[in-house]
């Protein structure tokens, strides 16, 4: 089935396909010079080795590749390229590349050199393992001093680098299988991408704890090197099938808990907006208004006037989120805030504080910035607003509430965010994020225990870069990391993607879950200038409806032959049981019901999803 890519992904420019390149058992897709999918006999080996060039912000280059040559062989395959990146002030980085596989061997080969000298952050290799599977499974870690240490994966998100020091690591890929990647021309170390919701962990070049940004010297070539191995002790070593064309099936799982409640952000630059479009929004019926306050970016007594306004229309519940400025004592700034409150005749039922400088990242190495001690922000709080519920975490990502946990003492809910496009923003990458949100759950479960538990606004645009100065403006609407718009926030992807968010986060027993606004670039309506495939409503705003209407039934969980495909959950709906389906992948896919007898039969025994669709199927009570 072909579909319009706008529909998709709100953009016409459709992602270009990659290139499979074979040596035997071993296989990658080869996509902007990089490889990805890398698997042997039909097990995914490494999510992806890739050479990445990052800017002072953390921002990843697109370096424009010239003189690329593919030769598949039989057996193997070769391809070289160069690559050449375009930095500030006229500088340039140029890179030459080879990569070389066959029956159980691959190498990426690559001389970055630079007539200019070069600012970067990074520059070097990133290597991807997958976490399914993987996670908290033993792995050997082979140090740059020869010693090897056996340890696990970590299960639980670790804060910090798991590993560092390396040379190299070898895991178990099946039974029989292992595969070793050795990395040379620097020191590598690992960091546990969940953080970030990617779903990998991450080895990359030039430890965290080192200066960064730094120079490429003019004239000096940097050459590294990554050698993949597999060892293959099996005594039948037969071809698995890797583009099977079975159906997806489903089975029911366990009962358990209640649908979240979904929640709406609302920013004073969109508030206005929201209150012209107060009609849509009771039709969608949210439970929760999530109002964002910072009076650091200039949200002064006229933000909480209009929020004031729209809490007044809304029959459900209402939290501020409070970036505290911390420039003076908290309590007078606690206070000054309650002060604009009681003037605007504000009074929300929930308050979300945070030291605005909490938003951005320290990374390994680097100095924590200056802050009050979080019970003192806490108490502030308690002291100005006496009478509403206190909320702390983050207003930033799980990886800023798991590197600076927060005393839970004095809070009556903990909450976070997340964003896919911190370090890559293609299709794939976006996606399979969703396999990081149930460890990311887990671990906040393991450390804040059965506490009141909130995520959100998590959109796939980034609303703020903890990593950098700055999001990544879009003009084009492309396919850009950190980007503060995304196009796919108008097409079906972003549809799919959110109700995968849903699903994968279910067993955490949330207590609300916001996965957008209203308007504006993070909006369930496009502005006059943006167009959607559906108008003006974009299709994410179906799901968040959906979610809506379901806040509060008891839902149970289905278990998916294919996950990473087609994900289902079914909810006992006022108007009887019913399962959800979504297909979180660019092609069709056949979905087999059968299994879900013991749950209550289904109206037919099987599904076709279209690309990135959703349905709901009535099943009998």
């Amino acid at each position: 089935m072909s579909v319009e890519p706008f529909l998709l992904y709100g953009t016409h420019e459709a992602a270009e396909a990659p290139v499979r390149l074979v040596a035997g058992r071993l296989s990658a897709d080869l996509a902007d010079g990089n490889l990805r999918t890398i698997v042997y006999d039909g097990t995914e080996v490494l999510r992806a080795i890739s050479y990445l060039v990052r800017d002072r912000d953390w921002g990843t280059y697109s370096p424009r590749i010239e003189n690329l040559k593919i030769q598949q062989l039989d057996e193997a395959f070769i391809v070289t390229y160069r690559a050449h990146c375009e930095g500030p002030a006229g500088t340039s980085l140029s890179i030459d590349v080879r990569i070389a596989a066959s029956e159980g061997r691959l190498t990426f080969e690559s001389k970055a050199q630079s007539a200019t000298g070069f600012e970067t952050n990074r520059c070097g290799f990133c290597i991807l393992h997958p976490i399914d599977g993987v996670a908290g499974k033993p792995v050997v870690v082979e140090h740059v001093d020869g010693q090897r240490d056996e340890t696990l994966f970590p299960d639980l998100i670790e804060p910090w680098q798991p590993f560092k020091d390396m040379r190299a690591i070898t895991h178990t890929v099946t039974d029989g299988v292992t595969a070793e990647c050795r990395m040379e021309g620097d020191t590598f170390e690992m960091e546990d991408q969940r953080n970030w919701s990617d779903a990998s962990y991450k080895t990359y070049v030039r430890p965290l704890a080192l200066p960064w940004p730094y120079m490429i010297p003019t004239g000096e070539p940097v050459r590294q090197q990554i050698v993949l191995s597999m060892r293959d002790d099996r005594q039948s070593k037969a071809t698995r099938a890797t583009g099977s064309r079975d159906a997806v099936t489903i089975h029911p799982g366990q009962p358990h808990g209640r649908m979240p409640a979904i929640g709406l952000v609302v920013t004073p630059e969109e508030a206005k907006s929201t209150l012209a479009a107060r009609a849509l929004m009771a039709e969608i019926g949210p439970q929760e208004l999530l109002f964002h306050f910072d009076p650091g970016a200039g949200h002064d007594l006229e933000a909480l006037k209009d929020f004031a306004e729209l809490a007044a229309l809304h029959p459900g519940r209402t939290t501020l989120e409070i970036a505290l400025p911390c420039r003076k004592p908290p309590a007078d700034e606690a206070l000054e805030i309650a002060r604009q409150m009681r003037s605007a005749g504000f009074a929300p039922d929930a308050i979300v504080i945070s030291p605005s400088v909490d938003r951005q990242s320290t990374p390994p190495g680097s100095k924590w910035p200056e802050c009050p001690p979080l019970e003192e922000v806490y108490a502030a709080a308690h002291a100005a607003f006496p009478d509403i519920r206190i909320g702390g975490g983050m207003l930033s990502y799980f990886t800023e509430l798991n590197r600076k946990r927060v005393p839970p003492g004095q809070l009556s809910l903990i909450s976070h965010c997340t964003n896919p496009i911190v370090h890559a923003a293609d299709d794939l990458s976006v996606m399979q994020t969703l396999e990081a949100l149930p460890f990311i759950t887990r671990s906040v479960r393991a450390i804040y225990g059965d506490m009141p538990y909130r995520i959100g606004p998590s959109t796939i645009a980034m609303r703020q870069n903890p990593y950098g100065s700055r999001t990544m403006d879009n003009p084009g609407l492309g396919r850009v990391p950190m980007a503060n718009r995304d196009p796919r926030h108008n097409g079906l992807f972003a549809e799919a993607f959110a109700l995968g968010y849903a699903i994968r986060v279910l067993e955490a027993d949330l207590e609300c879950l916001t996965l957008s606004a209203l308007t504006g670039p993070f909006g369930l309506i496009a502005g006059n200038d943006e167009p959607t495939p559906e108008g003006g409503r974009r299709p994410l705003l179906r799901t968040v409806a959906t979610l809506a209407g379901l806040a509060g039934a008891p839902w149970r969980a289905c278990v998916s032959s294919a996950p990473s495909q087609v994900l289902a959950f079914i909810a006992d709906a006022a108007d009887g049981p019913t399962l959800h389906l979504v297909n979180l992948t660019p092609t069709v896919k056949s979905v087999d019901l059968r299994g879900l007898e013991p749950a209550g039969s289904p109206v037919r025994t099987d599904a076709e999803l279209s690309p990135y669709a959703i349905e709901t199927v009535a099943l009998a009570r």
